[in-house]
């Protein structure tokens, strides 16, 4: 890292929230004489009248919150950069019937872009954020990123697209802490969010009926529910608010002819606008044994032949060993010792060795 020219002090810009995580991490920050911080809060989708964001008492959080803590707070607009590098992907992945993950996205694009090159415009030379994450140096010099010390809130899994430019100009302060140490360190404090509610909900537009909102992006096209065996079972609203191993919502019931097991959504045949349904959490239809991944990125090491390792296909995904082969600079075949449950194209695979993340890729379909 360099230092500030004018303070002789690293220039640290930390993305306040609003939330415990990033008011902690910069409580964290201020006590290193060697930082000199500032806080940011970003705005990335517009509010609308039905208020369902909640940007306006985010703001108010953030604050109150460098208010006491002694730290200058701007506010910056990425509006129109998250909606065109990050919603409208979302909305495309949508339509073509697949399930985006944008938190991911928006990490890479908005979190550490936008707001890194924000930051070093103003004169700062490294950013920080609330995440569970860590990083260290490998003896070449490049970054690693680490698990965070929480297994509960580890948040690697959505920021394996980071590159080493990216990771080397960001702090993480909390990521050695388990969650409800940060909470009391909050509360001690009297930080006025110590007991705030975690977010939740997409990236920056907060909580809402998911579905509805899709609605207003994503066009609804009917089409059948099938079953495994062909039968023919109701009427979907759109095969784009479905996900693979959703079972609420479906709308069928259970059956004279069937087990009274719930059903579980298997698979969507984009062609034929159908949903295809399965009986039972563990029917064999929702396993599959490999998978293939494209958009590869690697984060410190790009391997040149075959390996073993760890994955998850979803957040909160126990690891599960594996074999990746490559096919490509852009596209891995993962191979599952066990067969995993609910793989999602349009999700992501992030690849692990034991605490470190190695990287991943979008799962583009599975494998039987």
């Amino acid at each position: 890292m360099t230092l500030n020219n004018t303070t002789d002090k690293e220039h640290v810009v930390i993305g306040m929230s609003g939330g415990v995580d990033s008011s902690v991490a910069a409580w964290l920050l201020k006590q290193d004489e060697n930082i000199h911080l500032e806080g940011l809060f970003m705005q990335n989708w517009e509010e609308d009248e039905d208020d369902y964001c909640t940007a306006i008492e985010d703001f108010r959080d953030a604050s109150g919150v460098c208010a006491q803590l002694k730290i200058p707070l701007s506010s910056v607009n990425f509006s129109a950069e998250y909606w065109k590098k990050v919603f409208a992907g979302f909305l495309e992945e949508y339509n073509a019937g697949r399930t985006p993950n944008p938190d991911i996205l928006c990490n890479k694009e908005i979190k550490f872009r936008a707001f890194l090159d924000h930051a070093k415009g103003i004169g700062a030379s490294a950013i920080a954020t609330g995440h569970y994450v860590q990083t260290d140096k490998d003896p070449h010099g490049k970054t690693r990123l680490l698990r965070g010390a929480d297994p509960g809130k580890d948040q690697s899994y959505f920021l394996h697209t980071l590159d080493q430019q990216q990771l080397s100009h960001a702090h993480f302060p909390v990521g050695g802490l388990l969650k409800s140490d940060l909470r009391a360190i909050a509360q001690d404090l009297g930080l006025q969010v110590h007991n705030k509610k975690d977010s939740t909900g997409i990236c920056f537009i907060g909580e809402r009926k998911f579905a509805d909102f899709l609605r207003e992006y994503v066009a609804t096209k009917p089409g059948p529910i099938t079953s495994t065996d062909g039968d023919h079972l109701g009427t979907h609203n759109g095969i784009a608010f479905y996900t693979i191993g959703q079972r609420q919502g479906l709308g069928i019931g259970g059956s004279s002819r069937h087990k009274p097991d719930p059903w579980y959504v298997a698979d969507k045949n984009t062609s034929t606008n159908e949903l295809i349904v399965a009986q039972g959490h563990d029917h064999p239809r929702l396993h599959k044994k490999s998978l293939l991944a494209s958009n590869i990125h690697w984060i410190r090491e790009i391997p040149l032949t075959d390996f073993q390792c760890t994955a998850k296909v979803r957040y909160r995904q126990q690891d599960c060993p594996c074999t990746v082969r490559l096919q490509n600079s852009n596209e891995v075949i993962v191979e599952f010792k066990d067969s995993v449950r609910a793989v999602t194209p349009g999700q992501s695979v992030v690849f692990y060795n034991d605490e470190e993340c190695l990287g991943g890729g979008i799962i583009e379909s599975a494998c039987e």
